[in-house]
């Protein structure tokens, strides 16, 4: 019989906290729970990871992005503009994709998105 290739978010999820309750600052492990968490429709779970992994990575530009899409996904607005914020200024740069991530749709038409977004638009 072949095996299935096809990956079963919640046998990950357990595997991955099961690593995490052995080694709690596996950097790459929070990165990923977090990632499973929101996909999964566990936004406070990822909420929860994208902090931790902001504290572990302070300095981190996609920890930031990833933080910021984690609040903007739990409603709260001026955090994930400051998290955005602090992400763009550590460097993140991916304007196409921060105009297209679903993620972010609760804030894409705040002011200060907007200012955002025309700060990172090449000058013509």
């Amino acid at each position: 019989m072949a095996r299935s290739t096809k990956s079963d978010p919640e046998f990950d999820i357990a595997f991955y906290e099961q690593v995490l309750t052995r080694c709690p600052d596996y950097v790459e492990v929070v990165e990923l729970l977090g990632g499973l968490y929101t996909r999964t429709g566990r936004i406070a779970d990822g909420l929860r990871m994208d902090r931790k992994l902001v504290r572990l990575r302070p300095d981190d530009a996609t920890a930031h992005y990833n933080l910021a899409c984690s609040l903007a996904l739990s409603k709260r607005r001026g955090d994930a503009l400051r998290a955005l914020r602090k992400a763009v200024a550590l460097g993140y740069n991916d304007l196409p994709w921060l105009e297209k991530d679903p993620d972010l749709d609760g804030i894409k038409q705040h002011p200060e998105f907007l200012k955002l977004i025309g700060e990172l638009k090449p000058q013509s």
